[in-house]
C-alpha cells in the first residue's frame, strides 16, 4: 500500500500517518506525507521515525506538483480542511491520475457535489470514498449496522459527544479545524425529516438524553454535517421507508460555549475579509482575513500557556438510534461506540478520527476496487470494519430491544 496524504502535517492526517506505519496496519509499503509547511513536516518526521514515511513541502495549489505526487502512490488522502476550498479540485486531480481517494469529509459542502460526479468514476474506473473519520466515516457505519437490523425504518438518529475528566482548561483546544469548528455552530444543517431534506437553523433541535457515565445529562443540537446527507439515501437503507435521518452534535460544555460565544462575536463569518489598523505610517490599513487572526491567536495562546493545560482524560461516544420494525414487531436498535483513555491513543490529537481513516484506506486497498463515489455506509462491509474498530480498543455495543404487540 502506497499512500499519499494531502496536508499529511495536519492534525488528523498525522495520527493518521501514526496509525498506517502501526503494528495495527500490516502491508503499508510506503507513505508520502506533502503539506505546505516544511516546520509541521519536520515534526511529524521526527515523532514518527519511520523510512516508509517520507515528506514533500508543497503548495497543493500547483496543479502539476499534484499531478507528479499523484503518479506515484495507489491512493490519495485529501487531509486539506474543508474550508480551503480545495476540495474539488483534489477530487478531480485524482479522478484525472486514474488513482483512489479518500477524505475526511466535506461538511455537507461538497458532499453533494462529489456524490454527483458517481458516473464519471465510475466510467473512468476510479474509486472515490468520501466523508471518513469518525464523524463521518464511523458515525456513517453505526447507521447502516442499525439499519441491517431493521425491515423497515421509521428514522435513525445519530449523536455524537465528548467530555474530559479532570480540572478545567485556561485554553481552548480547537478538536479539529478552527473553520470546521466555527461553521458547525454557525451554519444552518440539512436534515432529512417526514422524508425529504429540510434546512434547518444554526445550534437548533436541542435534546437532553441522559447517557452512562461519564457523560451524564446531555443536551445535543443540530451541526452542519454531512451523513443527512447520504445516509437515508443509501441502498439498503431508503427502501425500508425512512422517513426520519438527524445528526446532532455536543461538545465539552465549556469548549461549546466558546465556540458559540466566537460565532456569536462575529467569527462564524470567517471568510470575509476585515480592514484593521496596521504597524508603520499612521493611517496604514491591512486586510485579513477572521480566520487567519482567530486560529493564529488560538495557536499563539496555545504554546504560551501550554504548561497550564492540565492532564484530562477524554471520552466519546459514538451512537445511532434506529427505530422500525423487525418481522413486524415494533423495535430499536442502539449502535453505540465509545472510547476512553488508552496508552495506544498517546500522540494524537483524535485517535478516533485519525484512525478510522486508516482502517478505511486499508480496507479500501486489500479488497477490489468499486469505481464510483461512495459514502461509508454504502462502501464497507460492516462487521469487517467494525472488528478492526474493536481492534484498537474503542467498544462497539449493539443493542436489540423488540416490543411485543
Amino acid at each position: 500500500m502506497n499512500i499519499l496524504i494531502l496536508g499529511g502535517a495536519g492534525m488528523m492526517s498525522a495520527g493518521t500517518a501514526r496509525d498506517l506505519l502501526s503494528e495495527l496496519s500490516p502491508g503499508v509499503t510506503r507513505i508520502v506525507a506533502a503539506d505546505a509547511s516544511a516546520d509541521r513536516l519536520a515534526a511529524l518526521k521526527a515523532a514518527l521515525p519511520d523510512p516508509r514515511l517520507e515528506t514533500r513541502t508543497v503548495d497543493v495549489t500547483d496543479e502539476a506538483a499534484i499531478a507528479a505526487l499523484l503518479a506515484d502512490c495507489d491512493l490519495c488522502i485529501n487531509g486539506v480542511p474543508t474550508f480551503a476550498g480545495l476540495q474539488m479540485a483534489i477530487f478531480e486531480a485524482c479522478l484525472k491520475a486514474g488513482r483512489a481517494y479518500a477524505d475526511y469529509g466535506g461538511m455537507g459542502v461538497y458532499t453533494v457535489k462529489q456524490k454527483a460526479e458517481h458516473a464519471r468514476f465510475v466510467d473512468a474506473g476510479v474509486t472515490a470514498v468520501i466523508g471518513l473519520g469518525a464523524d463521518p466515516g464511523l458515525s456513517n457505519l453505526i447507521c447502516r449496522a442499525a439499519a441491517d437490523r431493521l425491515d423497515e425504518i421509521a428514522s435513525i438518529n445519530l449523536y455524537w459527544t465528548a467530555t474530559r475528566l479532570g480540572p478545567p482548561s485556561p485554553v481552548l483546544m480547537p478538536p479539529y479545524s478552527v473553520s470546521t469548528v466555527l461553521a458547525e455552530f454557525a451554519n444552518p444543517s440539512q436534515q432529512f425529516l417526514n422524508g425529504r431534506l429540510v434546512e434547518v437553523p444554526p445550534q437548533s433541535g436541542a435534546e437532553t438524553l441522559d447517557l452512562p457515565a461519564p457523560f451524564g445529562r446531555t443536551t445535543f443540537i443540530h451541526t452542519q454535517h454531512s451523513e443527512p446527507l447520504t445516509v437515508p439515501f443509501a441502498r439498503g437503507i431508503a427502501e425500508k421507508g425512512i422517513q426520519e435521518f438527524t445528526w446532532k452534535l455536543a461538545l465539552p460544555a465549556a469548549d461549546q460555549s466558546a465556540w458559540i460565544g466566537l460565532v456569536q462575536a462575529g467569527f462564524g463569518d470567517f471568510d470575509t475579509p476585515v480592514t484593521v489598523r496596521a504597524d508603520g505610517a499612521p493611517g496604514t490599513k491591512a486586510t485579513v482575513k477572521p480566520l487567519d487572526v482567530l486560529a493564529a491567536v488560538i495557536d499563539r495562546n496555545i504554546a504560551a500557556h501550554a504548561g497550564q493545560i492540565p492532564d484530562a482524560e477524554g471520552h466519546e461516544l459514538h451512537m445511532a438510534v434506529g427505530r422500525g420494525l423487525k418481522d413486524g414487531k415494533p423495535t430499536t436498535v442502539i449502535v453505540t461506540v465509545l472510547g476512553k483513555p488508552d496508552p495506544l491513543y498517546n500522540g494524537y490529537i483524535d485517535a478516533g478520527t485519525s484512525m478510522n481513516m486508516s482502517i478505511a484506506v486499508q480496507q479500501i486497498l486489500k479488497n477490489p476496487l468499486k469505481p464510483g463515489v461512495w459514502a461509508a455506509e454504502e462502501y464497507f462491509d460492516v462487521d469487517a470494519y467494525l472488528a478492526d474498530v474493536r481492534r484498537r480498543r474503542f467498544s462497539v455495543e449493539i443493542e436489540t430491544t423488540t416490543r411485543e404487540i
